[in-house]
């Protein structure tokens, strides 16, 4: 027998489903908590995701909270009040193999290097011996260590040795730069962008100093961290952020007017806001994980041979697992 549905029957049949399943309780979105510092440029891109309802589209409630510093996030995270941070890989190694569980997805590939004022008699990285400058981040700071690597070997300069070195807050050595009382400032890539708004150019950045030194491509200094052990039991909600995080990137590498709107959050405007879209642009990841992973490695040894165990301790290679594998699955 031959069952015929008429248009109208298929229309009740719907009905009863869909009262079916408004009847059935909605599935609770994975509750995802991240953990950023206040002022920094993650913020961007976790509000473009919030705004744009992009973590409830990927089945997933970001929970956004504040921190002050970098240790705090890091501690947080460790202590496993909070799910995910920012950080920078070598530190996941470092932990990895030390006997923990974190690993990372790539975030950002922007990076900063060192700035000069245009009018500046300085060209080159060997034109920076006997200068004073400003840097960033600390003695052990990944940029600052992959141009020392470089310097010594493509100019036999020591920059830590032959040159007066200030070590500073991004914020404050920035502005010393901008009163003219440092020649150079090695600086974030978002201090990098807004000097570059103000009459300053870039001599060299930590990206190139890396490709010279045997990396194919752009390798991400940053990641999204977080414990292997809670991505693997929160496989969707791992998956779910690095999908919103794209689909914010993606937005942000197209509209112009969605950075207008972030311009009171970023803090800038005008050639100054340009600039820093810009620069955030040519930071989005664009390769295969796996090609990062790979150039990690090799930036790993080069790190290791110049940061010591201060930097690294004793592990003489980058931790496996320090990337993510359920990307790949």
């Amino acid at each position: 027998m031959t069952l015929v549905i008429t248009r109208r029957r298929a229309l009740h049949m719907a009905a009863i489903g869909a009262a079916v399943l408004a009847t059935r309780p909605a599935r609770a979105a994975a509750k995802v908590r991240v953990g950023v510092l206040k002022f920094g440029t993650a913020s961007w891109e976790l509000d473009t995701v919030k705004h744009h309802a992009l973590d409830s589209a990927n089945g997933i409630e970001l929970e956004i909270t504040d921190f002050a510093g970098e240790d705090a996030t890091n501690v947080a995270l460790l202590a496993g009040a909070i799910d995910v941070i920012v950080s920078d890989w070598l530190w996941v190694s470092r932990q990895r193999s030390e006997g923990g569980d974190l690993t990372l997805t790539p975030y950002s590939a922007a990076v900063g290097g060192i700035m000069v004022r245009q009018d500046a008699p300085i060209a080159t990285l060997a034109d920076i011996k006997g200068r004073r400058l400003g840097v960033a981040g600390g003695p052990l700071d990944k940029s600052w260590l992959l141009l020392q690597a470089l310097a010594r070997r493509e100019h036999d300069l020591d920059l830590a040795a032959e040159n007066e070195v200030v070590y500073g807050a991004p914020p404050l050595l920035a502005e010393k730069a901008m009163q003219g009382e440092l020649d150079a400032v090695l600086n974030f890539w978002h201090y990098c962008a807004r000097l570059e708004a103000n009459g300053f150019r870039r001599v060299i950045g930590a990206n190139e100093a890396a490709m010279a030194l045997g990396a194919s491509g752009p390798v991400s200094a940053l990641g999204y961290v977080f414990h292997e052990k809670w991505a693997n039991e929160n496989r969707d909600a791992a998956t779910g952020l690095v999908k919103a995080s794209a689909e914010a990137k993606g937005l942000l590498a197209k509209s112009d007017e969605e950075w207008l709107r972030l311009a009171p959050l970023v803090r800038a405007e005008g050639r100054e806001l340009e600039i820093l879209r810009d620069r955030y642009r040519e930071g989005i990841p664009r390769r295969p994980v796996a090609e990062e992973e790979a150039d990690a490695a090799k930036l790993y040894s080069v790190l290791a041979d110049i940061g010591g165990e201060k930097l690294v301790g004793s592990a003489a290679e980058m931790a496996p697992g320090t990337y993510w594998s359920g990307l790949e699955r």
